[in-house]
């Protein structure tokens, strides 16, 4: 299969640097695939997994936060605020989050307190399915 070029960069960090074969990005649309010579894009990512396959067919999975991705020329840019591993995420405290931002939600507050408390809501939701996903994996 055809490789990419690309760049998984953090705020604090570089997740990802090399080979790809294909990654999937959470989109405000849904899941977004990017393969080898796609065309010239920029999109914006929201918090979500990020799935991507390195050469060789192994797939790894990191939880993102909001960012965007550039792709052009068989290079791929995602920059994000937060990336986190699966073996970063510690699942009780993303768990821990998730219901007091769903608490905070409830609170029907202000607008911008109710979607600080929905945004918090999918950061955590999407580090609890990364960190599961790697729980999973080593069971299976």
């Amino acid at each position: 299969m055809s490789t990419f070029t690309v760049h998984i960069l953090a705020a604090d960090k570089a997740l990802y640097e090399g080979e790809c074969e294909s990654l999937i990005i959470p989109t405000p649309w849904g899941q977004y695939g990017i393969l080898a010579h796609h065309c010239k894009a920029i999109c914006a990512i929201v918090s979500g997994r990020l799935t991507y396959k390195l050469p060789g067919g192994e797939v790894k999975y990191a939880a993102v936060s909001d960012g965007l991705v550039k792709i052009e020329n068989n290079d791929v840019l995602v920059l994000v605020d937060t990336a986190e591993r699966p073996e970063e995420i510690d699942v009780k405290r993303a768990r821990l989050i998730a219901d007091e931002a769903k608490e905070a939600m409830l609170q029907k507050r202000s607008i911008r307190e109710y979607k600080e408390a929905e945004a918090a809501f999918a950061r955590a939701v999407s580090r609890m399915d990364v960190g599961l996903r790697s729980t999973r994996a080593k069971w299976s």
